[in-house]
């Protein structure tokens, strides 16, 4: 698994206004998505199923929402993601959007949790972002951010049961 850090919160907030303008997605819920498919892209492993970036978009999508940009780049992610969502419908129905982009239950009401608690308190989003991310090995939990962990340095391992 790859990681990296994430683009500095106050960029993203940003970014996520400037979906929210352009197509008419809401902000927080830009924002949740960022969270639930790659951390605010401190995961940058490709998906089984070969979604990339941030927003974990599949090719065949972003060749078509993705506005010409790189899927890579945080900016360029969360506008395709919004104008993916707003073609999908999410003026009308944001959980219908949302089903369309993932076809999950689980994830839909995944990223409707999270955009609730970002939409109730600014700072929630910061609390998210600070958040340190696990994966489970055969091995136990691995540690893959927060302090102490940089791109290209090895995760360290926790006590299994605390994950």
């Amino acid at each position: 698994m790859r990681v990296g850090s994430a683009t500095a919160p106050a960029n993203l907030l940003r970014f996520y206004r400037e979906g929210e303008r352009r197509f008419g997605v809401p902000w927080n819920v830009l924002a949740a998505v960022n969270f639930v498919e790659s951390a605010f892209g401190k995961l940058r492993s490709a998906s089984a199923a070969g979604a990339q970036g941030p927003m974990q978009f599949m090719p065949s999508s972003w060749r078509a929402y993705g506005l010409g940009g790189n899927v890579h780049d945080p900016h360029d992610a969360i506008l395709g993601a919004a104008n993916y969502l707003r073609a999908a419908g999410a003026q009308r129905s944001v959980s219908r959007a949302l089903h369309a982009y993932n076809p999950s239950r689980s994830y839909v009401d995944a990223v409707l949790r999270y955009a609730r608690e970002i939409k109730a308190d600014d700072d929630n989003l910061y609390d998210l972002y600070s958040w340190q991310v696990y994966v489970k090995t055969p091995s136990g939990s691995v540690r893959l951010t927060g302090p102490g962990l940089h791109s290209g340095h090895s995760p360290t391992r926790s006590n299994p049961r605390r994950s």
